[in-house]
């Protein structure tokens, strides 16, 4: 007999450093609840951090901005960029390189994600040919 699906309630897992170099507390996954389509998690970038640019293959990734600001450059050579602020959403589709930071040099970003990737990590893509483009805190409109 299959086991009833049933409602859970998690603390956040054991922080950890991703392959984008940023740090995540995770909480809703494959790995705590048997999430089978999403995974939910915070990040907190530390003032001037920067992550290596990536994507994230085949799965969509949605953001709620908590504290801070965030840049993030993005598309196929990261030419375009968005500002992100306190209380903002941001939508990220499946496969766009991106390259976000934390654009203050003193104060933490503090963002959830959303990812549908319940495995999270599997998905990233480094791009290493894309790090050198954009330099973080580089102000798009100067």
């Amino acid at each position: 007999m299959a086991e009833e699906p049933t409602c859970r309630v998690v603390g956040a897992g054991a922080d950890y450093v991703g392959k984008q170099a940023l740090t995540y507390a995770p909480g809703i996954s494959a790995e705590s609840v048997g999430a089978k389509a999403i995974h939910l998690q915070t990040v907190t970038m530390p003032p001037g951090a920067r992550a290596k640019a990536h994507l994230h293959e085949g799965h969509e990734t949605a953001l709620h901005v908590l504290s801070g600001v965030a840049g993030m450059w993005y598309g196929l050579r990261l030419e375009h960029h968005l500002w992100s602020r306190a209380g903002d959403y941001v939508h990220i589709p499946a496969g766009v390189p991106h390259l976000p930071y934390n654009a203050s040099r003193t104060e933490p970003c503090t963002a959830v994600i959303a990812r549908t990737d319940p495995n999270e990590q599997e998905s990233v893509v480094l791009r290493p040919d894309l790090d050198g483009l954009r330099p973080a805190g580089e102000d798009p409109m100067a």
